[in-house]
């Protein structure tokens, strides 16, 4: 989706939210539409607003026995620092593992006194999710007017438009349209910084631009330098003065002090380049080459000091009286743009949509971003929610395997703590997971209509199949699908049996929020023959529980 420039120019404008982007003030819960931020004021805390705390426990008990060896030899990753927040309380902060545990890129572990264990301020190379710090000080030029969106990078950056890249936008590049291709190893190929820097303004686009979506560090390096050839400072510069000092993030930054070392979780053992363990240096050899300070990586943080960033997001980019963002530039920040590119949601520098890492939090209005170190942040304006998962799963060896399902494990577990109210009365039928599961009425001669309030935030290829028959046969009526809306809707039906069922289908992806019945009636010529909110009973469940929240 292309915004029009006037709408973009006019969402930037408006320095007020409308009523209706309020957020309400209810808590625990996950079953309400996306209204818009939270309220502006709303700080981080410690606390539980009403959450099931079982479904968060068992996600951080996950993420410790990832720590632990498993059939490879050896754990999903060293260490990990989990942080869980919603409504502005932080109802999770857990380290576990260690920062340090490895001497070399074998694995060999080093002398139990000389192993760092994780800490609730552990740093850690955050990766790719300095993508954001770099989009943030890039619409921050939006904001004060010396960058469009809509205009050629050309326009600010000449050199940038030789070998077809005359007309990329800056939106191209922020939503990972622009053709570039992913990757150039400029710390092997090319000098010094000045060269590295060339080559990327020299690229050629792999695809037409706008064509194709192909995420690209070159994408971010190129913003980077656009930022600081319109503003007249260095991007590590705009990051402090626009992100962190406003904030108040004290750990977070490029190049950390060697004073912070010793909270600082070791990333990789290198020998190509020759550099050893790699920690309090940024892990993205592309990043150090630049000196550790560029548009795609570098930045440094804790779990505390992103769940800021990511609070000031949901409260429409102000935190404790401390504005970075309008909040209409954090809409297009994370309204998704790449409508064409339905597998890759994206807004104006937030990923958004993406189950493999976002879980049960996943929906249209989601927003986030991972890191090759291990590092992921999920922010859900939809239920008000934070979930960080910072792991050191390059330490020490970035052969070790993919972390997703710890990124999931989390999403999930807060995902599942937030509560589905019921639309009438104390609880409504879920299912509990298998497939095949089903919930069924007994023989009701005379039925014409079954109506039914349904919840429904499941995967793809996931489904309830709503059918009627005689307990033998069975026709399909209707199947229930979808993801994301996390809204009840009437459901209707007419049916030509004496018996209803529903029965829940799982899919092979990543799972979703899952479905719940609520308010079912069966009606015929003479009125309502089954209430199954008076007569439970008359249901037989299979696989499906009567949820209680």
């Amino acid at each position: 989706m292309r915004l029009p420039a006037l709408l973009v120019a006019t969402m930037l404008t408006m320095t007020t939210l409308p009523a209706a982007a309020q957020a309400d003030a209810s808590t625990g819960r996950f079953d309400r539409p996306h209204t818009g931020f939270a309220p502006p004021w709303t700080q981080l805390h410690r606390g539980n607003p009403g959450l099931d705390p079982a479904p968060i426990d068992a996600a951080l008990d996950q993420v410790s026995r990832y720590t632990e060896p498993d059939a490879t030899g050896h754990p999903m990753f060293a260490g990990a620092v989990t942080l869980l927040a919603h409504d502005g309380s932080v109802v999770a902060q857990r380290p576990t593992g260690w920062a340090v545990r490895y001497s070399d890129a074998k694995g060999t572990e080093l002398p139990v006194e000389q192993q760092v264990p994780m800490a609730e301020n552990t740093i850690f190379d955050l990766a790719s999710i300095s993508k954001l710090f770099t989009s943030i000080v890039v619409m921050q030029q939006v904001e004060r007017g010396r960058v469009r969106v809509d205009q050629p990078v050309s326009k600010y950056l000449p050199e940038f438009g030789v070998n077809g890249k005359a007309d990329i936008t800056v939106e191209q590049l922020l939503t990972h349209t622009s053709g570039l291709e992913p990757w150039l190893p400029l710390w092997q190929q090319w000098p010094d910084v000045p060269s590295r820097i060339k080559a990327v303004m020299d690229a050629t686009p792999k695809t037409a631009p706008g064509s194709a979506y192909t995420y690209s560090d070159l994408n971010l390096i190129t913003l980077g330098e656009l930022v600081r050839r319109v503003s007249g400072s260095p991007l590590d510069e705009l990051v402090r003065k626009g992100i962190t000092d406003p904030l108040g993030l004290p750990d977070t930054g490029y190049n950390p002090p060697a004073s912070k070392l010793d909270r600082i979780a070791a990333t990789e053992f290198e020998s190509n380049p020759p550099r050893g363990m790699v920690r309090g240096q940024v892990h993205d050899e592309n990043a150090w080459s630049l000196g550790g300070v560029a548009g795609h990586a570098g930045v440094f943080s804790t779990a505390r000091d992103l769940a800021v960033l990511a609070q000031a997001i949901l409260n429409g980019g102000t935190y404790d009286g401390h504005r970075i963002l309008r909040p209409q530039t954090v809409k297009l920040m994370t309204t998704n743009f790449n409508t064409e590119f339905p597998e890759d949601s994206h807004g104006l520098g937030f990923e958004l949509d993406q189950r493999w890492y976002m879980g049960a939090l996943s929906s249209p209005a989601t927003a986030g971003h991972t890191g090759f170190t291990g590092t992921t942040l999920v922010v859900d304006p939809m239920s008000r929610s934070i979930a960080i998962l910072l792991t050191n799963r390059v330490h020490p060896s970035r052969d070790w395997g993919t972390i997703n399902p710890a990124r999931r494990a989390v999403a999930d577990g807060l995902a599942r703590a937030l509560a589905v109210r019921p639309q009438q009365g104390r609880d409504a039928w879920t299912p509990t997971g298998a497939t095949g599961a089903t919930l069924t009425t007994g023989d009701l001669p005379g039925a014409r209509k079954v109506s039914f309030d349904a919840f429904v935030d499941l995967d793809e290829g996931d489904s309830v199949v709503l059918q009627t028959g005689d307990g033998t046969t069975w026709r399909d009526v209707k199947s229930l699908t979808g993801t994301g809306t996390r809204k009840w809707t009437r459901v209707e039906a007419a049916i030509d049996g004496s018996r209803v069922r529903w029965v829940y289908l799982r899919g092979n992806g990543y799972g979703g929020r899952g479905v719940y019945l609520d308010g079912i009636r069966i009606s015929g010529d003479r009125g309502t023959v089954l209430d199954a909110e008076r007569h439970p009973e008359a249901l037989t469940a299979v696989g499906w529980r009567a949820a209680d929240r």
